[in-house]
């Protein structure tokens, strides 16, 4: 779904229907520890540019709403695991490497 950003995220979702005013981010709700999340977070959120660069089926994200700079900004904090290497991944857009080196050598383009 498109996000107030302009960019499509698939944890983004919107409800205008028939008078109803309903704006989530599904990533954040399924975080406890996170603070509340608002529409203006879309702007700098770095989920859609993670999911736009890596479709790994693989990478789990986990995001949250931190404060940063004393409280007065609050800004969208990713981290990611891979389930197939069972490790934290570093650079979500990259990936683990991982998952990478199996699908070359499914197709045959590994180097011998």
């Amino acid at each position: 779904m498109r996000t107030p950003a302009g960019t499509e995220c698939s944890f983004y979702y919107a409800d205008f229907h028939r008078g109803r005013n309903k704006q989530s981010c599904r990533l954040i709700e399924r975080n406890p520890q996170s603070r509340p999340w608002r529409p203006s977070l879309c702007q700098t959120c770095p989920v859609p540019r993670i999911q736009l660069t890596n479709t790994c089926p693989n990478l789990v994200l986990e995001g949250r709403v931190d404060s940063a700079w004393l409280g007065l900004s609050r800004q969208v904090a990713v981290t990611a695991f891979c389930v197939k290497s069972a490790a934290a991944v570093a650079s979500p857009q990259i990936g683990c490497g991982r998952c990478h080196e199996f699908r070359a050598a499914q197709v045959g383009l590994k180097d011998d």
